[in-house]
């Protein structure tokens, strides 16, 4: 993995937005999930897949020649297209993976059971009353 997810502080801001997975011209993408093709189309001058799953997550997979089109269902692994040469990200041939919720991107490793998870403080709440041991009445 050339690259990994390097998210920017605010959402304005430079960032690697996904990973960055070695592979050669040519190779076979595969869908991640199961879903609607969302986009199968040229942007911005390369190859953009987009697979909507029914979770509300969205994968994005660059710079690919799409062998699907939009509508489309998948499944787990299905060729979504092939790598595409597109100089300019990597220094070498690689596959952009992103992951969205929403607007929020996210660590596509997280689909793998791997990636940076971040937990969040619980909030003091009050503990419930105490109940009396077995046998005894209040």
């Amino acid at each position: 993995m050339p690259r990994g997810f390097a998210p920017p502080p605010r959402p304005w801001l430079a960032g690697h937005r996904g990973v960055d997975l070695a592979a050669s011209p040519g190779a076979e993408v595969y869908a991640a999930g199961e879903g609607t093709i969302g986009y199968a189309g040229r942007l911005a001058g390369r190859g953009v897949v987009t697979v909507l799953h029914r979770s509300g997550l969205r994968t994005t997979y660059l710079p690919v020649r799409p062998t699907v089109r939009r509508g489309q269902t998948v499944g787990v692994g299905d060729v979504i297209g092939v790598l595409e040469d597109v100089p300019g990200h990597c220094a070498a041939t690689c596959l952009h993976w992103g992951l969205l919720r929403g607007r929020a991107y996210l660590d596509p490793l997280l689909l793998l059971g791997h990636g940076q998870v971040r937990l969040l403080p619980l909030r003091p709440t009050t503990p419930p009353p105490s109940s009396p041991p077995p046998g005894v009445q209040p």
